[in-house]
């Protein structure tokens, strides 16, 4: 991310008088400190920013998507003074290669959920939550959301969702079901006797989440599950519902609406998601999603994190921005604070405590 050779440029406006934003950011007009905004006469020019995305859908999809908040975002930025000659896109491997890349300052910019943040806040900096659309169903019951219609958006904006244990077509999964459905409580037994997918550990919705439910209804956690198997997407968690690879997958709650048209299409499938999957458990609220940035970050100024603050909302409330952020189901942002994910951190301490004693067993 750093170019050397931009130091010499840095040390030789500084001896004239101008301002070093940072190591890879020289600006173009004067300023009486880095940290702060630029004038409406003066622009900061930052040589690239790079913007990290957990995989929490097909990393291909998710690049093809986001290709316009490049310019996007230079737009926005632009109208706060700051010039960004190169926006970079990545799509981390993991949930934790994105809070690693946070954490070394590889990344600048991260789109990760909540647990993720709060795995690494010690290193990253909570700037913005998104905001989506809130669902027709919400129900804690999980027989309320097994109608066989389309969970459907609605015209409301919420901070929160939740996650769903969701079991698929096969014949395990058509077992648990019809007990949910019949009003009878699913034992651990029960639960432990299917072949479940979850997401990497600092996801809200894919591990942690499902993991409290656990904790609360039967005293347990996944760790505790015969069969679990970590997915790399949700993508490939629904795929391999779909094939009877796995009987139930631990998910975000409009996910079902995302895969919809590829569960009949490309996971080749004769029913409908709705008719051949069913909700057997349901988390509390999860407050939604982050955008981040990097502590270590040698772009990240106070001023520059009120920019991207700025820009981010703005393009979260235009048409074109919309569609791009819609890959994740976000609809807009709102400015957060680190304590808005302190039920999360609680969620966090709890994990650990059940992993201890699972350990020391």
């Amino acid at each position: 991310m750093l170019k050397k050779n931009l130091f010499k440029t840095c040390a030789l406006f500084l001896m004239t008088g101008a301002v070093a934003l940072s190591a890879v950011a020289c600006s173009t007009g004067s300023s009486s400190s880095a940290d702060s905004a630029p004038t409406a006469s003066h622009h900061t020019t930052i040589d690239k920013l790079n913007v990290y995305f957990v995989p929490s859908k097909d990393p291909g999809q998710i690049i093809t998507a986001t290709e316009p908040l490049k310019d996007l975002l230079k737009t926005e930025l632009a109208k706060e003074n700051y010039d960004v000659n190169t926006v970079n896109i990545t799509v981390g491997t993991t949930y934790e290669a994105v809070g690693e890349a946070l954490s070394a300052g590889t990344a600048d910019v991260g789109f990760i959920p909540g647990g993720t943040y709060v795995m690494y806040d010690d290193a990253a900096d909570v700037i913005l939550t998104a905001t989506r659309a809130g669902l027709n169903k919400n129900a804690d019951n999980p027989k309320d959301w097994n109608n066989g219609q389309p969970t459907q958006q609605t015209t409301n904006q919420v901070t929160f969702y939740r996650a769903l244990l969701i079991a698929g077509p096969s014949a395990k999964g058509k077992e648990l079901a019809a007990k949910v459905n019949s009003g009878q409580k699913l034992t651990f037994d029960d639960l432990s006797s299917a072949n479940w997918s979850v997401m990497s550990s600092s996801s809200s919705a894919g591990y942690i989440y499902p993991a409290l439910w656990l904790q609360k209804n039967y005293k347990k956690g996944l760790t505790d599950l015969a069969h679990v198997v970590q997915a790399d997407s949700y993508g490939s968690a629904f795929a391999r519902l779909a094939s009877g690879q796995v009987d139930v997958v631990c998910t975000y709650a409009d996910a079902r609406l995302d895969y919809a048209q590829q569960w009949t299409t490309t996971f080749g499938r004769g029913a409908s998601i709705w008719n051949e999957t069913n909700v057997i458990g349901v988390t509390p609220p999860i407050y939604n999603d982050t955008i981040s940035v990097s502590k270590t970050s040698k772009v990240m100024t106070p001023a520059f994190k009120k920019a991207l603050q700025t820009a981010f909302i703005n393009i979260g409330n235009s048409a074109a921005g919309k569609a791009v952020i819609a890959i994740y189901s976000h609809q807009g942002y709102k400015v957060a604070k680190s304590s808005d994910y302190d039920n999360e951190r609680q969620a966090q301490k709890l994990l650990r405590q059940m992993a201890s004693s699972t350990s020391s067993k």
